[in-house]
């Protein structure tokens, strides 16, 4: 932080300067911005195409598929809210957020990962009830009982990050702050403030631990129960097939935290701040890309769907 970005005595309106990649040489600046939309256009592409898939083919209208769709919505909004502020930066140079729109972004970029978190819990929840409680699965996975762990899905993870983003708000900040990133990530604008980070930066961790790890302890505890049900099966054509239905969502789970152990390490890890910075983006960018490539390689159902919308 340097001292002139507290400098704040008259009370004007703050703004954000995002630094970006700090030691990225601006001749990379459009290849750079080129990754980025090449993979934006995948997220949007692949998602779409599931969403659609899903609605259009009945062979589809099932809790898992339902659940899917939720997760491709996510995608979407969880890079839209990133993306398109990452290629203005690095196209047009526009690196200015007014104070509303930087802690906005901060709130729907939290708040969408980590309704991600909690709707790969229904899903894994789902496989559950198919795989253990077979015979009960049509009564127990109602359409309006899906609607609602899908909403609950959505409205704890939307509120979840309100705390944080509250507080932190209400710390100073100099007229131009500067932040070490590309969009306004919590870490970075408090960190950015005049005032000490110390503990908003503890609180913005614990939050994040909690809303990370809370939802794979739960993942956990399905799938050793869902293990313990296949192992049951007699048949070993059973047992496959049971375990086939679970491969695509025990991936994309994989992905997920595999990109959140990046931004982990990366933070905190002794490296330059930019290895901080491409941690974060990692995470933002990674499985939101990943997911439907999964399902539409992995998942037989959800492959022929689209084969057959786009034919």
């Amino acid at each position: 932080m340097n001292a002139w970005t507290c400098n704040n005595s008259d009370g004007s309106p703050t703004f954000f300067y995002l630094m970006g990649i700090p030691s990225l040489p601006k001749s990379l600046f459009l290849p750079v911005f080129f990754i980025f939309l090449i993979l934006y256009l995948l997220v949007l592409t692949g998602n779409s195409l599931i969403l659609v898939a899903v609605v259009l083919d009945s062979n589809l209208h099932k809790p898992m598929y339902f659940f899917l769709t939720n997760l491709s919505a996510l995608d979407i909004l969880f890079t839209t809210t990133t993306i398109p502020r990452m290629l203005s930066l690095f196209l047009l140079g526009e690196r200015i957020l007014s104070f509303p729109a930087c802690f906005l972004q901060m709130y729907f970029f939290h708040g969408f990962s980590c309704s991600e978190a909690f709707i790969l819990v229904v899903m894994a929840y789902d496989r559950y009830e198919a795989i253990c409680h077979p015979l009960h699965y049509a009564v127990r996975m109602t359409p309006q009982f899906n609607a609602k762990l899908a909403a609950g899905a959505w409205l704890a993870a939307l509120l979840l990050p309100i705390p944080a983003v509250v507080q932190s708000s209400q710390m100073t900040f100099g007229t131009l702050a500067q932040v070490f990133h590309c969009f306004c990530d919590h870490l970075a604008v408090v960190q950015a403030s005049c005032s000490d980070p110390t503990f908003q930066t503890f609180l913005g961790f614990c939050c994040a631990m909690t809303v990370s790890f809370m939802p794979l302890i739960l993942v956990v505890l399905s799938y050793a129960r869902i293990l313990i049900s296949i192992l049951k099966i007699s048949s070993k054509d059973g047992r496959s097939k049971a375990f086939s239905t679970c491969t695509s969502h025990l991936l994309v789970v994989g992905t997920y935290y595999t990109s959140i152990a990046v931004a982990y390490v990366a933070y905190r890890a002794d490296l330059p701040v930019d290895f901080h910075i491409m941690g974060n983006v990692v995470y933002a960018i990674l499985t939101p890309v990943v997911n439907p490539l999964i399902y539409t390689l992995r998942n037989k159902d959800v492959k022929a769907a689209i084969t057959k919308f786009t034919t």
